[in-house]
């Protein structure tokens, strides 16, 4: 496969973790920022595209991003507004439940998107693909990418706390999956999107939206993943989770990891004609194999993001492979 860049477009926050009543860390975070400093611990060359306050906060934010290989050449420093907080409370299974604090930029056509290269891969999400403020030029971009033989990414995590807007957003969360070449969401994310009960009635929505694959990840029951032609069910290691926090960030990174040339030891596929990578159906079960262990990993720990040790034994089995 031609080496191609990746690229997670997606809104920065400070996540503050609560065990009870009691906050016990404070991280970078935000979707996208998880999966991109996965993949910059892991050695795949990462871009990330945000808005990001140039308060305190921001500034903290901007050097571990820096500090764990991930490029910030398109992180537009917003000299008004501040830096978002989501409050993560977890519960006795270690899932979280989300409160956010947020300060949309006032000027956010200061956000800059690069030139699109065959082969490229963006991954985007969350409430930023939602947001009005900027939603314009980031659907243009994104169907300017497609159309240029990128592969695109979609996933909605949507929590509990947006379903009063859900009929003000639906539209643009199926705009998003028209865009997509993959949708890659929990059964929750469907559930509340969809009202889907299976994995399959998920798909439906999917495909008539006209993306032709979905991965669902299924937090202890494993992952789906449902093409026209193809049905792959794979459990999860059972462990004692710490947090779930970042889990399905970091389960994005391991799919991008074996799709690009840094995970080839992973899976080797081959681009289509645009570039885009297809991979066999015994490629796929090897990149869903990869993402539960990015996943796995993450959850062992209170950070939203692969150790540093792991990320360092996933470049040793590149290099050796």
């Amino acid at each position: 496969m031609r080496q191609g860049r990746v690229f997670c477009i997606g809104e920065v926050v400070l996540d503050i973790i609560f065990s009870g009543d009691e906050p016990v860390a404070a991280k970078p975070g935000g979707s996208m920022l998880n999966t991109a400093v996965s993949l910059g611990r892991a050695g795949v060359p990462v871009h990330l595209i945000t808005t990001l306050a140039s308060d305190r906060a921001g500034e903290l934010v901007f050097r571990f991003l820096q500090e764990n290989n991930v490029f910030t050449d398109y992180i537009y420093r917003d000299t008004c507004g501040k830096t978002a907080l989501a409050l993560a409370f977890l519960d006795d299974r270690h899932d979280a439940e989300y409160t956010f604090y947020k300060d949309l930029p006032e000027n956010p056509s200061g956000l800059r998107f690069p030139q699109i290269a065959e082969g490229d891969i963006f991954l985007f999400g969350s409430s930023f693909a939602l947001a009005g403020v900027m939603r314009e030029a980031l659907t243009t971009f994104l169907r300017m990418a497609r159309g240029g033989g990128a592969f695109i990414i979609y996933d909605p995590n949507f929590r509990k706390s947006h379903l009063p807007d859900l009929e003000k957003v639906k539209p643009r969360i199926m705009e998003n999956i028209s865009l997509a070449n993959l949708v890659r969401g929990s059964d929750e994310d469907f559930n509340l999107v969809f009202a889907a009960d299976s994995v399959a009635g998920a798909f439906e929505y999917v495909l008539q939206a006209g993306c032709p694959t979905l991965i669902c990840t299924k937090n202890k029951d494993g992952v789906e993943l449902l093409t026209s032609g193809l049905h792959l069910s794979l459990p999860a290691a059972r462990i004692d989770a710490v947090s779930t926090i970042g889990a399905g960030d970091a389960f994005n990174a391991g799919i991008i990891f074996a799709l690009t040339p840094s995970g080839s030891s992973t899976l080797s596929g081959s681009p289509t004609p645009s570039g885009s990578p297809t991979p066999s159906g015994c490629q796929w079960e090897a990149a869903l194999q990869c993402g539960l262990q990015f996943s796995k990993n993450v959850c062992l720990s209170l950070d939203n993001y692969i150790s540093v040790d792991f990320g360092n034994s996933m470049r040793l089995i590149n290099q050796a492979g």
